[in-house]
């Protein structure tokens, strides 16, 4: 009978480009087929001078959301990141990021009645609007990009500003030192089994003094 494969790290690369939709409806389809492998760790390597489209950083999003909950999740930004990459990196159980590069999220040009999710409209309220008053569907997911990434940083206090990894590791975020531990006791030798290891150690040691102990018959 053969032997199933070790599932180790899969790498897939991400490129960051100035325009792409055909480019992400293709890794999109492969970022899936990935996913379903159910590696033991998944790997994002986030790399290009553009930016992934908000729509297809969502889209990204839910994807990865649908992984086992044994893969382990690691974003490698190898280029400063832009809007929608932000919230790809984000995402990550632990994250990697170049040491001279910047992450950075504009502002949504967006009101706040666009960005209203309880407001319900009635076909007797809807009222004619020019083309200069509709909303953008860009910009309210944009607005949403931004939703998510608050919840790892504070997006008013950042938005429109070129942030280092030193802030970064200021918020956690990268080099963390608590979650290098977890890592380290999650996917390093069980507690379990380094007990069971002292105590055969010691086990060997107490044979070993008994019988220099013990004196030879004639």
């Amino acid at each position: 009978m053969k032997s199933k494969p070790k599932r180790g790290l899969l790498r897939f690369l991400l490129s960051l480009l100035h325009c792409g939709n055909y480019y992400y409806i293709e890794r999109v389809a492969a970022l899936e087929k990935a996913v379903a492998k159910k590696p033991r760790q998944l790997q994002l390597d986030l790399i290009g001078e553009g930016e992934i489209p908000a729509d297809w950083s969502l889209l990204i999003r839910s994807i990865l959301k649908q992984r086992s909950p044994e893969t382990r999740l690691i974003t490698n930004a190898r280029s400063s990141l832009q809007n929608g990459s932000v919230l790809v990196w984000l995402l990550g159980d632990r994250r990697i990021i170049r040491d001279d590069a910047r992450i950075f999220f504009r502002r949504a040009e967006v009101s706040d009645d666009d960005m209203n999710a309880d407001k319900t409209w009635k076909e007797e309220e809807l009222k004619y609007c020019d083309s200069h008053s509709e909303a953008d569907p860009d910009e309210t997911d944009h607005a949403k990009v931004l939703q998510l990434i608050n919840e790892f940083l504070p997006v008013k206090e950042l938005a429109g500003k070129a942030i280092e990894v030193p802030v970064l590791r200021q918020f956690g975020l990268v080099e963390n030192e608590k979650f290098d531990i977890y890592l380290a006791t999650a996917f390093g030798p069980s507690v379990r089994d380094k007990n069971l290891a002292g105590e055969r150690k010691a086990k060997r040691v107490r044979t070993k003094g008994k019988s220099a102990s013990v004196p030879a018959q004639k």
